[in-house]
């Protein structure tokens, strides 16, 4: 019986020092962020809390920068936990990339949800004035609360939770984008018109399409390593993270090059993320031999459903926003997919009875 308890501090360990060192990011950035407060309610800086530079915009900045720092120093203090060991023989460009994209990813959440959150105080406190005290404490508490969350998150990646990650980030970029945009009649066009009016909307769905790019390049590292551990071929693997980096790449350039700019490079980085989409849909079986029968039969349901959306398309059913909003929730349904299959592939059932 002594077998268990000689294992639990090498177990957990690495989630002790995890949270202890997400508690002092959140402590550091409290004190930091309440300072801050403190400042803003003695001069009268921000005391609305919504509106041009009140409050809200300021709790936001410093959340954000918070979240950004803790998510950074997170993610590389990950390096030494077990299991993590291989992150320390990637090349350091990639790692550098890696980790841009990790911290962009929770500092634009952060700003989102940041500003949400006070656009709905603002609803319910109508004309509500903040003085110093609750300036202090707001802005400390927003602080220490993303910079917690961030290191938290970030140093414990994973391949599924890059991937939600990911999702989330595109998700609520999108929306935030549509939100925002200027012109009400935009999807009456396409869905790439979001990019097109060189304001705040366009400046969230191009931006937000570019650091998911980068974050779909992150995302492959994570994915050889699992392909790996599942005994996969290292052809299948090359062939599976190459396509995989192609899709990152093209959606980025997706946001790099907006339709007003070079609708030329718009289509083709479009086209081109669709075509590894479809070459690890048809060519799964013979790419990635080790995956379960059950994921190849949801990948022929995800290419059954691209073809479909493809045909009622043509024929005119819906229009080319409809058409691209379900190409991509189709392909990031389908990395939903991939991911949870490729967790559990290998591990044995357990037996019933």
């Amino acid at each position: 019986m002594s077998a268990p308890a000689a294992a639990t501090p090498t177990a957990t360990a690495p989630t002790l020092r995890i949270e202890a060192e997400a508690l002092l990011a959140a402590t550091i950035s409290g004190v930091t962020g309440g300072a801050m407060g403190l400042g803003l309610g003695l001069t009268g800086v921000g005391s609305a809390l919504w509106g041009s530079w009140s409050f809200a915009v300021w709790a936001a900045l410093a959340a954000t920068i918070a979240a950004s720092i803790s998510a950074a120093l997170g993610y590389w203090r990950a390096r030494t936990t077990s299991g993590q060991e291989w992150r320390r023989e990637i090349s350091n460009w990639r790692y550098v990339v890696s980790t841009i994209s990790v911290v962009i990813a929770h500092g634009a959440l952060t700003a989102i949800a940041t500003l949400s959150l006070y656009a709905v105080l603002a609803r319910s406190f109508i004309g509500a004035e903040l003085n110093a005290f609750w300036t202090t404490v707001l802005l400390a508490v927003t602080a220490g609360v993303s910079a917690w969350l961030a290191y938290l998150s970030a140093s414990r990646i994973t391949t599924q939770r890059i991937t939600t990650l990911l999702v989330s980030f595109i998700s609520i970029g999108t929306i935030a984008a549509m939100l925002t945009t200027s012109d009400p009649k935009w999807w009456e066009y396409h869905f790439s018109q979001l990019g097109t009016f060189n304001d705040l909307s366009s400046f969230l769905f191009n931006g937000t399409l570019i650091a998911g790019g980068l974050l779909v390049t992150t995302f492959t590292l994570y994915v050889a390593e699992d392909l790996r551990a599942l005994g996969e071929s290292e052809r299948g693997i090359r062939v599976v993270t190459i396509s995989l980096q192609v899709m990152g790449i093209m959606l980025a350039c997706v946001g790099v090059f907006p339709v007003n700019v070079n609708m030329m490079l718009h289509n083709l980085s479009a086209s081109g993320m669709a075509a590894m989409f479809l070459l690890l849909l048809v060519g799964g079986p013979w790419i990635m031999r080790r995956m379960p029968r059950a994921y190849f039969l949801a990948a022929w349901a995800f290419l059954a459903a691209l073809v479909a959306s493809i045909v009622l398309f043509v024929v005119g059913y819906f229009g080319l926003t409809a058409f691209e909003i379900i190409v991509f929730a189709l392909i990031f349904g389908w990395l939903s997919v991939f991911i949870r299959f490729m967790r559990v592939a290998g591990q044995p059932e357990p037996l019933a009875g």
